[in-house]
């Protein structure tokens, strides 16, 4: 499994991107990296914006890994395998990136999760809108939770999306993990309120400040 180079939208020229914080943005099941690119004059000038476009296919467009519907295991064992690309995509474009951050939306915002359980002492932040965290054990759990870094986690309340027990366990396992900023919002479902983006834009900004 391997991202596509060619595919990563940049926010900025590759003699720009010396020396400056790095945002990844990871998009959600059946979407593209144009998606959350959408979002980048809304997000702090400070770091370099990179938006990746997930290795797998799905109907109409990609995926990180496959539904959990389909079986925790194999939704397990993808994810793991995404999270191998990213880093090693990592390792190719970014090697001397000061810090990196991830803003990842559904299954993105999961995969900003497991980048963080695999690379606690790499990835500097996580931003998990509409997220959720995988079931299981992970070799850099114990390091994160003491390490503790900043995670953003919002979810609307009428999302149906995301299964009930999904949300329950990423309810238990962020706070005992990371230093968690969680917010609800009445009414929101599987996507990004104003309100949230406002909170979003402001809780990233403040890990630049």
């Amino acid at each position: 499994m391997r991202i596509d180079d060619d595919a990563v939208l940049w926010s900025a020229s590759q003699t720009d991107r010396q020396d400056r914080p790095l945002l990844l943005l990871l998009h959600g099941f059946n979407s593209h990296e144009g998606d959350l690119f959408g979002l980048s004059p809304y997000l702090p000038l400070h770091p370099v914006i990179a938006s990746l476009r997930a290795p797998l296919p799905a109907s109409a467009g990609h995926a990180w890994f496959p539904m959990t519907a389909a079986g925790v295991q194999a939704a397990v064992k993808g994810a793991d395998a995404a999270t191998t690309a990213v880093l090693d995509w990592l390792d190719r474009a970014a090697p001397s990136a000061p810090s990196v951050g991830v803003l990842g939306f559904s299954q993105g915002g999961a995969m900003a999760i497991e980048l963080l359980r695999r690379a606690p002492g790499r990835i500097g932040f996580a931003a998990s809108v509409a997220g959720f965290a995988l079931p299981g054990d992970r070799p850099g759990d114990a390091e994160l939770a003491e390490l503790r870094p900043p995670v953003f986690w919002g979810r609307g309340t009428d999302d149906v999306v995301i299964p009930a027990e999904a949300v329950e366990r990423t309810q238990s396992w962020l706070p005992a993990h990371t230093d968690l900023d969680a917010r609800i919002y009445e009414g929101l479902g599987h996507s990004v309120s104003e309100r949230e983006l406002g909170d979003l834009v402001a809780w990233l900004a403040a890990r630049y400040a």
